[in-house]
């Protein structure tokens, strides 16, 4: 921490060092203690009642030092670093010291101890719990939940609480008249007390100063944290609420009775629990009832003190002032508290109780393109239900993530019935499972976002075949390159000076000439040659000479024979085929001549069936009758007969079937 720190181990790397001060937090806790439970005995053995005990303050110290020196050693045993531990263990000491010296100093008047032993007694018991109050608890608030200041401008702050502390002690422990009547005065009391008034006013201003200081670092600190600090804050927050329902009725209606002080005990319990298990159930939930019912509490009393004044003179003499202000804050306060409850939870779990903002949320980041899109949906998502992890995943991958991952629970996105999708949803600090409150917001966010994940795949996959397409095309230019350069241009680069060469020769040399023209006419025809390969491989000549149908019968006729002489009967059935786009043609009659070039090849079918159908779509059926012989290896025809129908938008599917070898191939007929 910054400023005011417990002592730490030593830097030069002592291993039993936290043994040792977990070893000494048990053992100051232990005798906190021990004093509140000698106290007790101590108040046996004197014959105290109850309402003695009470009005001597044994009951109130005594239970805030068992709490605070108890839950100070469980946080320094826990956190020995934690300042805040043994700021606790002291608090606790000094109110245990003075619960256990009360019945201390009466046993010692009845029993006629000399009075000097008194008088030290007294002295300690009026200077023992004043540093509790003045020092160790804003101190300890002022660190809250980490052991360190806020930022180092707040160092002043912190040696202004040690430095004034003092005045507070004397205040109190300097102040005249006995602990009990007819018991002995303490030391170091000042005999012009009364005439230091201003001093001691000044001193209960820094007290409220002190404490309205440590609340406002812990505002701040609830401002700037995470979620994991904020519950820690809030285990707090909850303490106070509670103490200020059981303190605040009394103060205002009838005075404050001493009892109320044993609900400042609650202080260090939440403490406690913030910093060693603030995951020990969703405090949001308990935050959010309690402080329902605190501004309802706060509610129910002005409007009780106001109207009384109202009716006092106007009713109470016909009717009776109690019943008629019962019936009329009933009446008030009935539609006040789902009220009170819904603001409550909106602070706490933001809008998981209006689906319809959190949808229009998405709705708004989905729709900013760019700047927002998926990243800016996942935040929107946290933010509003208040979680502490949303992320969005499809193919196992995130696609976006907001926050820190916990306990996560998966909520389906699914699309025409189909998940693409999975909302992730970080679970809150104490919550085994989601809230159903929190499921039908998530139910109704998942609709825009499964549209928007499919959406996001459907643009991918579109990015993909067009860089697909575009590497193809590439590819193929530079073998036509290639083919030109290396093939076709260095032929008719021959030719050219073989025709020159013939040329000049044809005057002086004609049977030189007459052998330059043969290999000129070799040349060429090898040039036509390398021309029609060129032009098979862009489209099938066949297919501008004969159409698809044709085409594809003079290729079946060709592929009539297996390499071992076994003959295949390959039947071509299409009748009644409208005019197909040019594209649609070559992929049509790409996949049928390699799927029909793959029975002869490496199926034992002795009949192939080609089958073109086109009604709404045009299908591409081959089947053969070969034996079946387990799942097809994926291969390069395979591959390349999937990529063409995939180019165009259609549908390709290739196996074994009960009757032989399968393959199938549909495509829009809106395809240009």
């Amino acid at each position: 921490m910054t400023g005011v720190v417990a002592p730490t181990a030593p830097q030069t790397g002592d291993a039993r060092a936290p043994e040792r001060r977990r070893a000494l937090a048990a053992v100051l806790g232990g005798l906190g203690v021990s004093e509140v439970l000698a106290g007790v005995v101590l108040a046996v053995v004197v014959r105290w009642s109850f309402d003695t005990a009470l009005d001597s303050f044994l009951v109130t110290n005594g239970l805030m030092g068992l709490t605070f020196a108890t839950c100070g050693a469980v946080i320094a045993w826990h956190r020995p670093a934690n300042p805040i531990g043994w700021l606790f263990i002291a608090d606790g000491i000094g109110h245990a010291t003075t619960a256990v010296g009360a019945p201390l100093s009466q046993l010692l008047h009845d029993r006629a101890t000399p009075i000097e032993v008194q008088r030290v007694v007294a002295t300690i018991i009026s200077w023992s719990w004043p540093w509790s109050i003045a020092l160790f608890l804003p101190l300890a608030l002022l660190l809250f939940p980490n052991g360190h200041l806020l930022s180092p401008r707040w160092r002043p702050v912190a040696i202004g609480i040690v430095v004034t502390a003092p005045f507070f002690a004397v205040e109190m422990g300097t102040g005249p008249g006995a602990l009990f009547e007819g018991g002995p005065n303490s030391y170091l009391q000042l005999p012009s007390y009364d005439a230091l008034q201003p001093l001691w006013t000044a001193t209960e201003i820094r007290g409220l100063i002190a404490y309205a200081l440590a609340i406002a670092s812990l505002v701040i600190r609830y401002r700037r944290a995470d979620d994991t600090g904020r519950r820690q804050l809030l285990w707090l927050l909850l303490a106070t609420v509670v103490m200020l329902l059981v303190m605040a009725p009394w103060a205002l209606i009838t005075g404050t009775p001493v009892f109320v002080l044993l609900a400042i005990p609650l202080i260090p319990v939440a403490v406690a629990v913030a910093i060693v298990r603030h995951q020990l159930l969703d405090i949001r939930l308990v935050v959010s009832r309690a402080l329902t019912w605190a501004l309802l509490s706060v509610l129910a009393v002005g409007a009780y003190a106001a109207l009384v004044a109202i009716t006092d003179s106007f009713v109470s003499t016909r009717f009776g002032r109690s019943a008629v202000v019962t019936v009329l804050i009933a009446l008030l306060i009935a539609p006040v508290l789902p009220r009170l409850q819904r603001l409550v939870d909106r602070a706490m779990y933001g809008d998981r109780r209006d689906p319809a903002r959190v949808a229009s949320l998405v709705g708004e980041e989905l729709s900013s393109g760019v700047a927002g899109g998926m990243p800016g949906v996942v935040e929107a998502v946290r933010s509003a239900l208040r979680l502490p992890y949303v992320a969005v995943s499809a193919n196992g991958s995130l696609l976006a993530s907001a926050g820190v991952a916990g306990t996560v629970v998966p909520v389906d996105l699914s699309y025409g019935g189909t998940t693409v999708g999975s909302l992730l949803v970080g679970l809150r600090s104490g919550e085994s499972g989601l809230s159903q409150t929190d499921r039908n917001v998530l139910t109704l966010v998942a609709v825009p976002l499964a549209v928007a994940v499919h959406a996001t795949r459907l643009s991918t996959e579109l990015q993909t075949s067009r860089e697909r397409l575009v590497a193809a095309r590439e590819e193929e230019r530079r073998r036509l390159r290639r083919d030109l350069h290396d093939g076709l241009g260095p032929t008719l680069t021959g030719v050219a000076f073989t025709a020159d060469a013939a040329a000049n020769l044809v005057s002086t040399d004609s049977e030189r000439a007459s052998e330059l023209l043969s290999t000129l006419r070799t040349d060429t025809r090898a040039a036509i040659a390398d021309v029609r390969r060129l032009v098979d491989d862009l489209r099938p000549p066949a297919l501008d000479e004969l159409g698809l149908v044709g085409a594809l019968r003079q290729r079946a006729d060709a592929l009539s024979w297996r390499a071992d002489g076994a003959s295949v009967s390959v039947q071509v059935s299409a009748d009644g085929l409208p005019p197909l786009p040019a594209a649609l043609e070559v992929a049509a009659y790409r996949i049928a001549t390699e799927a029909l070039t793959n029975v002869v090849r490496h199926s034992r079918a002795t009949t192939a069936v080609l089958t073109l159908r086109c009604d709404s779509a045009l299908e591409v059926l081959v089947t053969d009758d070969g034996p079946p012989n387990g799942a097809w290896r994926p291969g390069v025809g395979l591959q390349a007969m999937r990529e063409r129908a995939a180019e165009l938008g259609g549908a390709f599917e290739a196996g074994p079937s009960p009757s032989g070898g399968r393959v199938h191939a549909t495509f829009p007929m809106a395809t240009p």
